[in-house]
């Protein structure tokens, strides 16, 4: 995985995060990975539970400080963050990736089979854009505001702040292992978070032991666009559609017409 400057050391002479601009919460550095100690901190993670405005407290450390707001849900029967497995030296750099190689090769092994429509279809078209869109980081600020106070998504939410170039790119900058069973290098799912990312507008709002959640600025508006959406949800997480109450490709189409959350897990 390519690495940019970390500005996460800072935290360890400065917790309060001050020099960065922050006001933070008591919290921790993590760099405890699945066979030992990073060499620096992957990730910073509060103590307390996230509330409404926590996110957007954090936007300095995006402009100036290289460092990307997060959700982590501690909750569970995983416990905390040193049961997660981080992986970052078994990731690739997700721009070393083509996003559409990537999903019609999982559509070949995994999601073929399963789907009406047999050959990989290519990606779906960028929905077309208004000037009443929301700002994808400005809505990302409404949906981690969300998430922390509904009560439905995360269990035991945290904030966090992740080194990482871009959104899309955060579970491979903390090496996370939340799909292993269904991909080792989650590089190559994070290829396709960037091409989300420039098509739907996407923000990686949150991750579990085994879950990912998505603001989506620029959801599909439409069936049409809707349908071709979900044959790339099929292939980037099978068990979306499988595991549903109604494992077809058109009712999963349904609920994603101008749904501004998109869900993955993998068992």
């Amino acid at each position: 995985m390519a690495t940019l400057p970390n500005p996460l050391p800072k935290l360890a002479s400065d917790p309060t995060g001050r020099a960065l601009g922050l006001e933070l919460p008591p919290g921790r550095l993590i760099d405890a990975t699945y066979e030992g100690q990073w060499h620096e901190p992957l990730l910073w993670h509060a103590y307390v539970p996230a509330a409404a405005g926590a996110w957007a407290a954090l936007e300095p450390a995006r402009r100036t400080g290289g460092l990307l707001p997060l959700l982590v849900d501690v909750g569970g029967g995983q416990g905390g963050l040193e049961s997660w497995e981080l992986m970052p030296g078994e990731m690739s750099y997700p721009g070393d990736h083509d996003p559409e190689d990537v999903l019609a090769e999982y559509w070949d092994e995994y999601a073929a089979g399963e789907a009406e429509e047999g050959e990989w279809p290519g990606l779906a078209s960028a929905p077309g854009r208004s000037t009443g869109d929301p700002d994808a980081d400005e809505l990302a600020v409404e949906i981690a505001d969300f998430l922390v106070t509904d009560g439905s998504w995360l269990k035991e939410p945290r904030l966090a702040l992740v080194p990482a170039r871009r959104s899309a790119d955060i579970p491979a900058a903390i090496g996370w292992s939340g799909p292993v069973n269904y991909e080792n290098d989650v590089a190559r799912l994070c290829a396709v978070l960037r091409s989300w990312e420039d098509r739907f507008g996407i923000r990686v709002v949150a991750l579990g032991f085994d879950q990912l959640i998505l603001s989506v600025a620029a959801p599909p508006a439409t069936l049409a666009e809707a349908e071709a959406v979900a044959v790339e949800h099929f292939a980037f997480c099978p068990d979306n559609v499988l595991q549903s109450s109604n494992p077809s490709l058109r009712a999963y189409a349904e609920h994603l017409i101008d749904q501004e959350i998109w869900s993955f897990w993998w068992d």
